[in-house]
């Protein structure tokens, strides 16, 4: 029996990843074995409990005040000791994060071979997202599995000198999760706050936006949220102490909802009846379109260029200034709204899952 190893540890990577664990388990001829590394601890726990996913192993490799170099440290750690142990036919990681690059690095140093879902991002800027384009280019470069989910992303792989045979365009697996989400009973605790308003749901954590551009970024939306009474920001305050400083330190307006990061559920439910979305993330440059929201991203670069493009997002950069007149805008001229609200999605229609499970199965198959 073959087996493959699946490394995952953030909330993000498990929404994408949960859906391809399930569809793998469905093989009959395959050993899998869930890793993840704890990089996310409560919010992770959630996302595994609403996908039925039991992970097999939790390195749990967070402590208090951990930098990039000591996580770095001890997921490469951990990993190796488990690959070690287990001796994985192939790894599966995903996107960007730490743990998917130090698994990788883990798997690489062992001659173990990779394969990368979301490949081929790019912003061409170490800067921005940082470390993550550092990260995703890294993976790709170790990979011998390629999942890009559009031909944009494979186009990146191939100007990089990735062999064509490595890469196969699968779309997005946001998609496989979405369908479990979105059909998934939910409430919401802060209800009576919304009730009758419209609603702006806003994510703000971008590591380069820490400091003076996200101070400057919620003093615009302090100010819009003044001025638009029919509107109500919701923003699930992400746990790094610092956003959580700036972020209740900064927005004092009534018409500001601060919430604890929601479950993967109560998010997609919110997401769904917004008007739209204003994030420095990435994830809900693919979950907000995905749903016919219009996403302002609050950043001067994307790596999912496609939304741009199809005019499902827009950039409006990370100044007071920028976010301020990038929202006014959007909330002002409906058509605008109504033009970005129907654009095609580019990340494809769902079974991304199994497209990815289907290729890893044929390449087992072949190294017999």
């Amino acid at each position: 029996m073959k087996k493959i190893m699946v490394s995952f540890g953030t909330r993000p990577e498990a929404i994408k990843m949960c859906p391809l664990v399930k569809e793998l388990q469905q093989l009959k001829d395959v050993n899998l074995y869930v890793c993840v590394s704890g990089q996310h601890k409560e919010m992770l726990q959630s996302v595994l409990d609403i996908f039925g996913v039991s992970p097999d192993l939790n390195l749990n490799v967070m402590t208090e005040g951990q930098g990039l170099q000591e996580l770095s440290e001890r997921v490469l750690d951990g990993m190796s000791n488990v690959l070690k142990k287990e001796k994985p036919d192939l790894i599966l990681v995903h996107g960007d994060t730490t743990t998917s690059y130090a698994s990788a690095l883990a798997a690489f140093y062992l001659n173990i071979p990779i394969g990368h879902v979301e490949a081929g991002l790019r912003t061409y800027n170490m800067k921005s997202p940082y470390p993550e384009e550092f990260n995703r280019v890294s993976i790709d470069l170790m990979s011998d599995l390629c999942f890009a989910p559009t031909e944009v992303a494979k186009e990146n792989l191939v100007r990089e000198g990735k062999a064509k045979e490595c890469i196969f365009v699968t779309g997005n697996t946001i998609i496989d999760a979405l369908n479990v989400t979105l059909s998934a009973e939910s409430t919401i605790d802060f209800e009576d706050r919304i009730k009758g308003r419209k609603i702006i749901l806003m994510t703000s954590h971008r590591r380069e936006n820490i400091g003076e551009p996200m101070e400057q970024m919620l003093k615009a939306v302090n100010r819009i949220a003044e001025e638009n009474p029919e509107y109500v920001f919701v923003y699930p305050v992400h746990k790094n102490p610092i956003v959580r400083k700036t972020a209740y330190q900064e927005l004092k307006n009534g018409n500001i909802v601060l919430t604890e990061p929601l479950d993967v559920v109560h998010f997609h439910k919110l997401m769904s009846r917004s008007e739209f979305i204003l994030t420095d993330s990435g994830g809900l440059q693919e979950e907000g379109p995905a749903m016919g929201k219009p996403v302002l991203v609050m950043r001067d670069t994307t790596e999912r260029p496609e939304v741009i493009d199809a005019g499902c997002a827009k950039l409006v950069g990370n100044s007071y200034d920028s976010v301020y007149n990038g929202v006014n805008e959007l909330i002002n001229n409906r058509d605008l709204y109504k033009e970005m609200s129907t654009k095609a999605f580019p990340f494809g229609k769902g079974g991304s899952s199994q497209k990815i499970t289907k290729i890893c199965h044929e390449y087992l198959v072949r190294e017999r």
